[in-house]
């Protein structure tokens, strides 16, 4: 009976230690560039990633509510979000906890919040793809506001604003425009008739058949299309203008994390040069915001990149505010 109890407790301690030894990571990134990156992390580690992907409709919004819904019994350990201001609003809610982490080092602060609830690495941009086969070199549309010229009237096309990064660049134009000046954009682009479709895969899609001339999407979308030999192209908008809108990755404890040692050593590997370097050169082609780490060839260096100039926080609450006002009745106008 004894050795059979030892055998019982030490069995009972053996399950308790593997169960430590795993990290539950929520991902609005696509799978097809998060998978490999947490498969990496297991094969160093040993520790087991159980990665819980986004739909590319919902993307973000859908994994940010369910943290929410899940706050007072959490069951994942890190949000990997795709952009800063899903983390603030987790920030705002309670949902996160602080964490700086030492692999922080090198990364430029003015995109993560200086409370530490989210650390930013690798970033995308929003871009203007168009079709090579419609568009012809001297008239290629270089900044956002082409989407309301009367010249591309029913021409163009943009994801839906109440999810994922377009919803973030609309709160981006409140913020930089002033609501005044953004709400009679938005105006503009309904007389346009610019199309609202359901994802930035959708833009890339729709642009690249040639039922559009062009569109706003991501860098990775704009750049996927290429290597599909797709007839587009892309450019960064208003580099003479306002600035591009970068969207960073965001690394995010969760606050009552069921496995908190091993999710900090989950976002340590995810703020790492090894991490940013991967994402630079694999087909997310995703820009490194830490100096000196290679980027993508098709895309510029962040140095020379002009940025738009946005506060990621204030973007919180602008977007908030838009998703349950404006920008929902915008958008059921649209359908």
């Amino acid at each position: 009976m004894k050795h059979w109890l030892c055998a019982l407790a030490f069995g009972i301690a053996a399950a308790a230690q593997l169960g430590a030894a795993e990290v539950v990571v929520y991902s609005s990134v696509d799978d097809v560039f998060a998978r490999p990156i947490a498969e990496r992390f297991q094969k160093q580690t040993g520790i087991e990633v159980k990665l819980v992907p986004d739909t590319e409709e919902t993307k973000s919004t859908g994994l940010v509510n369910r943290l929410i819904a899940e706050k007072k019994r959490p069951q994942c350990d890190v949000f990997w979000s795709g952009d800063p201001v899903r983390a603030g609003i987790l920030k705002s809610k309670g949902v996160s906890a602080a964490y700086e982490s030492p692999a922080a080092a090198g990364l430029p602060p003015q995109f993560s919040d200086p409370e530490h609830h989210f650390t930013s690495f690798s970033t995308r941009a929003r871009v203007i793809i168009y079709n090579t086969n419609l568009v012809a070199a001297g008239e290629v549309p270089r900044s956002v506001r082409d989407l309301a010229n009367p010249k591309w009237k029913g021409r163009a096309c943009m994801a839906n604003p109440l999810f994922g990064t377009t919803s973030m660049q609309a709160a981006a134009w409140f913020e930089t425009m002033g609501d005044e000046a953004a709400r009679a954009f938005f105006a503009a682009l309904t007389a346009n008739d610019v199309r609202i479709l359901s994802s930035n895969g959708e833009v890339k899609r729709r642009v690249a058949a040639g039922d559009f001339a062009f569109g706003l999407t991501d860098t990775d979308d704009a750049i996927g299309a290429m290597a599909e030999g797709k007839p587009v192209n892309f450019v960064l908008p208003d580099q003479d203008g306002a600035g591009t809108l970068l969207v960073p990755n965001a690394a995010v404890l969760i606050a009552g994390a069921p496995h908190p040692d091993t999710a900090r050593k989950f976002i340590d590997y995810l703020l790492s040069a090894e991490t940013e370097r991967a994402l630079a050169q694999s087909e997310a082609t995703q820009i490194p915001l830490r100096a000196g780490v290679p980027g993508p060839s098709k895309l510029p260096p962040l140095a020379e990149i002009k940025a738009l100039p946005v506060d990621y926080a204030k973007l919180v609450t602008r977007l908030e505010a838009l998703q349950a006002g404006f920008l929902k009745e915008w958008a059921s106008q649209r359908k």
